[in-house]
């Protein structure tokens, strides 16, 4: 039997180098800020004039996303937790404001990261089998995955309606802190819609993440 094709298209250096630098040095700048918060600090770009450095990262990487005829934007957030204390299940990308209230189950086009450093464990699984209830991290009942590793400005894109989560620092399904500790690990999620997801509010909207902003976009701190 033939092997089945990959579940996700992987691109490493994604960025070239001197603007994928700048990205990462913009984003460590933001130090602790909202780091609590960071899954659900998210943004909508309409992928027209950029007013951060993130969404001009963002249509640098349009061209790599694989998606025929128009999409309305992109929904995205920083992606900020330590591979020692796992924080969040396998799941599936959603509107999610949408589904608590009850809506229909949305899912993006595609779903997308793109991974800013190097750290202990903390592999990407992706798998068509849906999350678990049963399972530690709501883990799928499949040992199918497919599997990316963190490295520097690697960009990673599939489907939206698939499973995914974060592995440990030991590259296992998470079941509570492990001992000690490890470093950041970020990436930069990207969900890629036909239409803008419930009550999403633009980066100059929010107007947090200051740090990121475009020199010309910079207003003040809320």
């Amino acid at each position: 039997m033939p092997p089945r094709a990959p579940l996700f298209q992987l691109h490493d250096t994604a960025l070239p180098g001197a603007d994928f630098t700048r990205l990462w040095r913009r984003v460590r700048a933001l130090g602790s800020e909202r780091l609590r918060q960071t899954y659900q600090t998210t943004f909508w770009f309409d992928l027209g004039e950029p007013s951060n450095v993130v969404e001009e990262a963002i249509l640098d990487l349009r061209p790599r996303v694989p998606v025929k005829g128009r999409l309305a934007g992109v929904e995205w957030w920083l992606s900020r937790m330590r591979t020692t204390d796992v924080q969040v299940d396998f799941h599936q990308d959603r509107d999610e404001k949408l589904a608590l209230r009850g809506g229909p189950l949305v899912h993006p086009r595609f779903t997308s990261l793109l991974f800013m450093n190097r750290v202990r464990g903390g592999a990407l699984a992706v798998t068509r089998a849906p999350p678990c209830e049963d399972n530690p991290s709501l883990a799928p009942d499949t040992d199918d995955f497919d599997l990316a590793a963190p490295r520097p400005n690697r960009f990673v894109c599939f489907r939206g309606d698939l499973t995914h989560g974060v592995l440990d620092a030991h590259n296992q399904i998470p079941d509570g802190k492990l001992p000690g500790t490890s470093r950041l690990r970020v990436t930069l999620v990207m969900n890629w819609w036909n239409q803008r997801p419930t009550d999403l509010p633009t980066f100059a909207e929010a107007r947090v993440y200051r740090s990121l902003a475009s020199r010309r976009h910079v207003g003040p701190a809320r």
